[in-house]
Protein backbone atom coordinates (compact mmCIF):
# COMPACT_ATOMS: atom_id res chain seq x y z
CA UNK A 1 0.00 0.00 0.00
CA UNK A 2 1.17 3.45 -1.27
CA UNK A 3 2.06 5.75 1.66
CA UNK A 4 3.20 9.20 1.77
CA UNK A 5 2.88 11.38 5.05
CA UNK A 6 3.90 14.68 5.40
CA UNK A 7 5.00 16.47 8.82
CA UNK A 8 7.22 19.51 10.33
CA UNK A 9 3.88 22.30 9.52
CA UNK A 10 2.82 24.92 12.09
CA UNK A 11 2.13 28.67 12.97
CA UNK A 12 5.54 30.53 12.44
CA UNK A 13 5.91 34.28 12.39
CA UNK A 14 7.19 35.99 9.33
CA UNK A 15 11.07 35.42 8.35
CA UNK A 16 11.17 32.10 10.15
CA UNK A 17 11.83 28.71 9.46
CA UNK A 18 10.16 25.29 8.95
CA UNK A 19 11.26 22.00 8.06
CA UNK A 20 8.74 19.53 6.14
CA UNK A 21 9.21 15.84 5.75
CA UNK A 22 7.45 13.52 3.10
CA UNK A 23 7.80 9.79 4.47
CA UNK A 24 7.16 7.02 2.07
CA UNK A 25 6.61 3.81 2.00
CA UNK A 26 4.90 1.30 -0.83
CA UNK A 27 6.77 1.70 -3.73
CA UNK A 28 10.23 2.11 -4.84
CA UNK A 29 10.99 5.58 -3.51
CA UNK A 30 14.63 6.11 -5.44
CA UNK A 31 12.80 5.56 -8.77
CA UNK A 32 10.34 8.34 -8.10
CA UNK A 33 10.82 12.12 -8.86
CA UNK A 34 9.28 13.92 -5.71
CA UNK A 35 8.12 17.13 -5.59
CA UNK A 36 6.08 19.07 -3.13
CA UNK A 37 3.28 21.47 -3.82
CA UNK A 38 1.04 23.80 -1.91
CA UNK A 39 -2.85 24.92 -1.83
CA UNK A 40 -3.94 28.70 -0.44
CA UNK A 41 -7.80 28.84 0.23
CA UNK A 42 -9.62 30.12 -3.14
CA UNK A 43 -6.14 29.06 -4.94
CA UNK A 44 -5.26 26.37 -7.57
CA UNK A 45 -2.74 24.06 -6.36
CA UNK A 46 0.96 24.93 -7.45
CA UNK A 47 4.30 23.69 -7.78
CA UNK A 48 6.54 24.43 -5.19
CA UNK A 49 9.79 22.13 -5.68
CA UNK A 50 11.07 19.28 -7.29
CA UNK A 51 13.67 16.35 -7.15
CA UNK A 52 15.00 14.45 -10.04
CA UNK A 53 16.08 10.41 -9.10
CA UNK A 54 19.61 11.89 -10.25
CA UNK A 55 18.51 14.57 -6.99
CA UNK A 56 18.35 17.49 -9.85
CA UNK A 57 16.17 20.43 -8.43
CA UNK A 58 13.53 22.63 -9.59
CA UNK A 59 11.71 25.56 -8.02
CA UNK A 60 9.18 27.92 -8.10
CA UNK A 61 10.58 31.88 -9.01
CA UNK A 62 8.46 32.47 -5.61
CA UNK A 63 10.78 30.30 -3.58
CA UNK A 64 13.85 30.23 -5.50
CA UNK A 65 16.53 31.45 -2.53
CA UNK A 66 14.45 30.39 0.17
CA UNK A 67 12.99 27.39 0.06
CA UNK A 68 15.75 24.01 -0.62
CA UNK A 69 14.71 20.63 -1.54
CA UNK A 70 16.44 17.55 -0.88
CA UNK A 71 15.37 13.36 -0.65
CA UNK A 72 17.20 10.74 1.35
CA UNK A 73 17.29 7.51 -0.31
CA UNK A 74 17.96 5.45 2.88
CA UNK A 75 14.93 7.08 4.92
CA UNK A 76 12.53 6.82 1.57
CA UNK A 77 12.19 10.65 2.43
CA UNK A 78 11.76 13.64 0.85
CA UNK A 79 12.38 17.01 2.85
CA UNK A 80 11.36 20.78 2.26
CA UNK A 81 13.64 23.65 3.91
CA UNK A 82 11.96 26.74 3.91
CA UNK A 83 13.59 29.90 4.95
CA UNK A 84 12.44 33.57 5.07
CA UNK A 85 9.02 32.63 5.35
CA UNK A 86 6.30 35.11 3.76
CA UNK A 87 2.77 35.51 4.97
CA UNK A 88 1.90 34.53 1.15
CA UNK A 89 3.49 30.89 1.93
CA UNK A 90 0.56 29.91 3.65
CA UNK A 91 -0.82 26.80 2.49
CA UNK A 92 -1.36 23.27 2.60
CA UNK A 93 2.08 21.71 1.22
CA UNK A 94 1.71 18.22 -0.34
CA UNK A 95 4.27 15.67 -1.29
CA UNK A 96 3.89 14.01 -4.49
CA UNK A 97 5.70 11.40 -5.87
CA UNK A 98 5.60 10.69 -9.84
CA UNK A 99 6.92 7.97 -12.34
CA UNK A 100 4.34 8.42 -15.19
CA UNK A 101 2.01 8.07 -12.62
CA UNK A 102 1.64 9.75 -9.37
CA UNK A 103 0.81 9.35 -5.70
CA UNK A 104 -0.26 12.66 -3.01
CA UNK A 105 0.42 12.77 0.63
CA UNK A 106 -2.66 14.02 2.40
CA UNK A 107 -1.06 17.52 3.16
CA UNK A 108 0.82 19.44 6.39
CA UNK A 109 -0.64 23.16 6.97
CA UNK A 110 2.05 25.70 7.13
CA UNK A 111 0.61 28.94 8.62
CA UNK A 112 2.56 32.02 8.49
CA UNK A 113 1.36 35.05 10.72
CA UNK A 114 2.29 37.71 13.27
Amino acid sequence: QVQLVESGGGLVQPGGSLRLSCAASGFTFSTYTMSWYRQAPGKERELVALITTASGTNYADSVKGRFTISRDNAKNTVYLQMNSLKPEDTAVYYCRATRGYWYWGQGTQVTVSS
